[in-house]
């Protein structure tokens, strides 16, 4: 088909959070990704809450002007990959018989009445069916990954985007974004890796393995008190390698088969006043190598330099994650 005839809508990527509005566009030439434009605007406390949308008229006007103040190219499109908060969602990895995916999509929802704390009607829920940690011969079940949203939550998500003229194309969790730009598609994620991605209030913990994230909590920050995180980073990595071989249980935000392995490394990303600094003491405190992560390693060549420095980079790293889902998007 010739190819203006063909559709293809550009998207970009918008991280939305409490205290900040961030914005990422990639775009294609001759085959290689890199960056089209970018923004990044403060929030006033209070217009979000906890995730939860306080001021929609005044968080609008804040998506109107940072969408006519981006660096680098003009944003031309309104098409749109979003996050939603990571405080609101129920991820869950669950045991599934083995059916096709048209059987899986009409057993899911029945199941997940079991996991989801909501009543399933005012929820959004969606499912993918993911490597299971032990390999098993004959093995006539699988493990399915649900995620669910209130309807409440996304609904008024979609109404302040549509407001300030976008239109959103998807929804996604902050940890999917995370780990699309963190973890590297061209190596095998047999071990568990963790994600931490440092936010001013809050920090997103993150545990992927066999190409799947099995494990996400949230946890508060409080200022100056490196020590308080490290020991809820140990508890949560404890908590995940001491669960028993067996059917889906329940974390706090997450359910899984437990692995004897040990964690692999520790990737950190997020602001960047202490991140070095953090990666230090979690590597000494934890015994686990720790590094800063890359949340380029999926859109640049291995040897080109991205426009934004490696602290920016590393804040804007959710951004990228879903700015990279939106150039590859069909």
């Amino acid at each position: 088909m010739p190819e203006f005839l063909t559709l293809k809508p550009e998207a970009f990527g918008i991280d939305i959070s409490d205290l900040s509005l961030k914005i990422i566009k990639l775009k294609r030439k001759r085959g290689v990704l890199g960056l089209a434009c970018f923004g990044e605007t403060k929030i006033k406390p209070g217009i979000i809450k906890e995730g939860e949308i306080k001021d929609e008229k005044a968080l609008g006007k804040i998506i109107r002007n940072a969408l006519a103040k981006v660096k680098g190219e003009k944003l031309n499109t309104k098409y749109v990959i979003a996050s939603l908060p990571e405080q609101k969602a129920f991820l869950r990895v669950i045991q599934m018989p083995k059916m096709n995916r048209e059987e899986l999509r009409d057993a899911i929802p029945f199941e997940a009445e079991n996991y989801i704390p909501l009543p399933i009607e005012k929820t959004y829920l969606d499912f993918q069916v993911i490597p299971p940690l032990l390999e098993k011969k004959q093995d006539l079940t699988q493990q399915v990954l649900i995620i669910a949203f209130p309807k409440s939550e996304v609904d008024s998500y979609l109404s302040l985007l549509k407001k300030a003229g976008l239109q959103p194309k998807v929804f996604e969790t902050k940890s999917m974004a995370i780990s699309r730009a963190l973890i590297n598609k061209n190596e095998a994620n047999e071990a568990p890796v963790v994600l931490i991605d440092l936010g001013e209030t809050k920090a997103d913990f993150i545990i992927f393995s066999r190409n799947s994230i099995r494990f996400t909590s949230i946890i508060q920050i409080i200022e100056e008190k490196l020590s308080d995180l490290v020991e809820q980073i140990k508890k949560y990595i404890d908590y995940y390698q001491s669960r028993p071989v067996s059917p889906a249980g329940s974390g706090t935000n997450g359910a899984h088969y437990s692995e004897r392995e040990g964690i692999k490394k520790i990737l950190l990303s997020g602001r960047n006043s202490y991140l070095k600094e953090f990666s230090n003491i979690l590597s000494e405190k934890l015994k686990i190598p720790t590094e800063l992560g890359n949340p380029w390693i999926n859109i640049l060549p291995e040897k080109e330099k991205p426009k934004l420095s490696p602290e920016d980079s590393l804040r804007y790293t959710t951004a990228l994650g879903l700015a990279l889902r939106a150039a590859n998007e069909k």
